[in-house]
């Protein structure tokens, strides 16, 4: 998506215009927005942070600003990338910036309409087209060491962008390019119809045609970028369609999100994440308008962070399971928040409203009658404006009442984000140590439920290897006090009743491998193994892997519950 005179793009400027001067109902102040800690609904997997064209070549941003805010995915352009978003050099060759991604535990999209240079595309001719798939295609199964690719986004705004004069109709189009991509690589996901707005006429027809000829993408993508509150509504209606059609369950990526006016408004930002969080969506990427090497506008001047970074860093903080938050009214007050039941800290962000509001969180039980509530604000100041630290609003013991407390938050202002955190007042461990399976970066395996695993969710399925498009792993990112050895104990389970191996790597450093002893059976936790690691200071990548890059491969299908680092 990029700046352009269409009708489409005065629309969304008419939306965006909105935001920046009321970015909700001026009367609407007085909002509430409930916290029920109690009620877990999905692990914590930072499922909107990312972007579109997020990273340049020549690792920029700097790894130091992306691992903070747990990068969960990116869109990035076909290799040997034309275009020109705002008449810029053609850049961010998914293949080229891949092992920076794959530093900080990001999954990439790649766009293969990007080969072209011009936006909207400038169809030629279907030999010209499938002569680019082919090359594409043949340059991503030749990078033998990428192994963060996570699928083809075949076209992008085809609503806008196809020329059906020129090139038939969209749903045929897409049927011979998903043919021609699947005559080459059997494996990775396809994504689409990736269209500017969800439109269901639109997408019953798609839909429809691709059940019909076998072509039905593995990932569901569409944008939002006009409105936060269309969202539910969006996502709710493809699933009554979906289930209409008799077409199994896709997963859901919203690969561009937000305006020109509201993508570098923390408070705006805040809606959109828990919307996208509470729909159930698996992925979703700001929206690209500017400049390249920023991570759509969240640092600027030598990777300094802007007031926007600082929400994804309180989003990358979270830990544990996402818990519910419901808004009240029709205010504009919406947030999202997560629940660390190792450590016991509530994580709440919010935002999108004006004057004098509430949060009320209820199932607080667990934390004791006297928890320390701390407020931190951080502010709407753009995406040249750099921010070194968040505003501290306030900070003090309170008492917890039936495990319900209501935090008033006075002198809100709309375009600002705001994070509440919760806390035994008796104090948690002085950094995090246990890092849940089902928290971290999962390639080519799943998040499971068990019980009796560590918060309730584990990484199972680990069981592919030989190819950069099948190896199977998970990358936890850790931050750590101090550079030294740590002990890091793994909980799992090994149901084949013979050892089972992994790699372990760190950092992008040497192999070595970890034994998995059989346990009682799959998806039954309480055993461990521990290793050591030498760590640096800070941010660190931790991989497990069945299969890696100059990693011959593990044996059997152990079952990650969680790492802990002591």
């Amino acid at each position: 998506m990029r700046p352009r005179a269409s009708s489409l793009m005065l629309a969304l400027t008419v939306v965006a215009t909105s935001v920046t001067v009321a970015a909700s109902p001026a009367a609407a102040a007085g909002a509430t927005l409930t916290v029920n800690v109690a009620q877990p609904f999905r692990p914590v997997t930072h499922v909107a942070s990312g972007g579109l064209y997020g990273l340049a070549e020549n690792s920029r941003p700097a790894d130091s600003t992306l691992l903070p805010i747990k990068m969960n995915s990116l869109t990035q352009p076909a290799p040997g990338v034309g275009q020109k978003p705002n008449g810029q050099p053609p850049g961010g060759d998914s293949l080229l910036v891949a092992p920076q991604a794959t530093r900080v535990g990001a999954g990439e999209f790649i766009r293969m309409p990007d080969i072209y240079p011009d936006f909207p595309y400038k169809w030629v001719s279907w030999n010209d087209w499938l002569a680019k798939v082919d090359t594409m295609v043949r340059a991503r199964l030749n990078a033998t060491t990428v192994t963060n690719v996570i699928g083809w986004e075949l076209w992008n705004e085809p609503d806008y962008t196809w020329n059906t004069a020129a090139a038939g109709a969209f749903n045929d189009g897409w049927t011979r390019t998903f043919r021609a991509v699947r005559a080459l690589d059997p494996q990775t996901p396809i994504v689409g119809p990736s269209t500017a707005v969800y439109s269901r006429s639109w997408m019953q027809s798609f839909l429809t045609h691709a059940r019909d000829t076998g072509t039905l993408p593995d990932i569901i993508c569409w944008h939002e970028l006009q409105n936060p509150a269309r969202i539910a509504g969006d996502i709710a209606d493809y699933r009554n369609l979906e289930a209409a059609l008799g077409i199994s369950p896709r997963r859901i990526s919203i690969n561009e999100y937000a305006a020109p006016a509201e993508v570098d408004v923390p408070g705006r930002v805040a809606s959109y994440v828990a919307k996208f969080e509470r729909a159930g969506v698996e992925s979703a990427h700001r929206a690209f308008w500017y400049e390249y090497g920023t991570m759509n506008g969240l640092v600027v001047n030598n990777n300094q962070p802007t007031g926007t970074w600082w929400l994804y860093k309180w989003y990358g903080d979270m830990a544990g399971n996402m818990v519910t938050t419901t808004p009240g009214g029709q205010s504009g007050l919406d947030g999202f928040a997560a629940y660390d039941p190792t450590r016991k800290i509530v994580n709440v962000v919010f935002g999108d409203e004006a004057g004098t509001n509430t949060i009320n969180l209820t199932g607080l039980g667990a934390l004791g009658s006297s928890v320390r509530v701390t407020l931190l604000s951080t502010p709407a100041g753009g995406r040249f404006t750099g921010v070194a630290a968040p505003t501290t609003v306030s900070t003090g013991t309170r008492t917890v009442s039936g495990g319900q407390l209501s935090v008033s938050v006075p002198n809100m202002v709309a375009t600002s984000a705001y994070q509440l955190v919760v806390e035994p007042a008796a104090g948690v461990p002085a950094y995090q140590q246990r890092y849940e399976a089902e928290n971290a970066s999962v390639f080519r395996a799943q998040r499971l439920t068990s019980a009796s695993a560590s918060g309730g969710g584990y990484v199972g399925r680990i069981d592919n290897s030989g190819t950069p498009r099948t190896d199977s792993y998970v990358d936890f990112v850790v931050n750590v006090p101090t550079a030294r050895a740590y002990t890091m104990t793994i909980g799992y389970a090994n149901g084949t009743g013979a050892t089972a191996t992994q790699g372990l790597a760190y950092n992008g450093g040497a192999w070595s491998t970890v034994s998995y002893p059989p346990t009682a059976g799959w998806g039954q936790f309480g055993a461990t193994v521990s290793t050591t690691v030498t760590l640096r200071a800070g941010y660190n990548v931790i991989r497990l892997a069945k299969g890696s890059p100059y990693f011959a491969g593990g044996t059997g299908y152990a079952e990650l519950d969680y790492i802990q680092l002591t």
